[in-house]
Parts: structure tokens; C-alpha cells; sequence
């Protein structure tokens, strides 16, 4: 017997939460979203980044939950690796709406959001090559 026989309610919760955060992350985004409603294709710009935080916070509180639940590090490094995914989309929706001009770390001369996706795909990379 799958596991989804037993609690069928398993996916409906999952689009549940998945519609909540969707609904948090829209109604804290619209005062970015309204200055571009004359700009079409900047709006889609937007919204890309806005439907890409959502996600991203949905995967990142379900691989936190599933962090709990399980303790390994392996998922530790994945849970801050989908943390670090939001952040990275925090500061790309900032830039997009001109409410954050391009962060540049000084001794390096690189843009901070390439130094987040760096440390992101470091911390996948660990997640995944993790050996207990």
C-alpha cells in the first residue's frame, strides 16, 4: 500500500500551502508591481521574479520541514540551499523594480546576486555529494 493511499489529503494540503504562499508572496509584492503597470514588458519581468520567490519559498519551507523531520545533513545543506534560492530571488526582484541598484562586493568587483547563486549551488552541490 503507497503511502498515498493511506493519507489522501497528502497533495491536496501540498497545493493548499503552495496557494497560501502564493497569496502571502503576491499581496507583499504589489506595492513593486503597481509603479510598472504602464511598462507591459516590465510587469512580466516582474511577475517572472515574483512567481520564482514563490516557488522558491515553497521549496525551501518544504525541504526545511522535511529537514526536521529527517535531522540529516544532507538536508540541512539542502533546505540552505533553497533559503539561499530565495534570497537570491529577493534581491533579483529588487533590482528588477529599480528599488536595489546593482550590489557589487568591492574587493572582488563581482555583483552580489552571482556571490548568492555561487554559495547557492555550493551548498546543492554539498546537499547532494554529502556522504553520511
Amino acid at each position: 500500500m503507497q503511502l498515498q493511499d493511506r493519507i489522501p489529503n497528502v497533495s491536496d494540503n501540498k497545493i493548499k500551502f503552495f496557494g497560501l504562499i502564493c497569496i502571502i508572496v503576491v499581496a507583499a509584492t504589489i506595492p513593486l508591481i503597481l509603479p510598472h503597470l504602464t511598462h507591459p514588458s516590465m510587469v512580466y519581468h516582474i511577475l517572472l521574479h515574483v512567481a520564482s520567490l514563490a516557488i522558491a519559498i515553497f521549496l525551501c519551507s518544504i525541504a526545511v520541514a522535511a529537514y526536521f523531520r529527517g535531522g540529516r545533513a544532507r538536508l540541512l545543506f539542502m533546505a540552505l540551499g533553497f533559503i539561499t534560492l530565495a534570497v537570491l530571488e529577493v534581491l533579483l526582484l529588487l533590482s528588477a523594480t529599480g528599488n536595489l541598484q546593482e550590489p557589487i562586493v568591492p574587493m572582488v568587483n563581482v555583483e552580489l546576486p552571482h556571490m548568492v547563486l555561487l554559495v547557492m549551488i555550493t551548498l546543492f552541490g554539498v546537499g547532494i555529494l554529502k556522504v553520511n
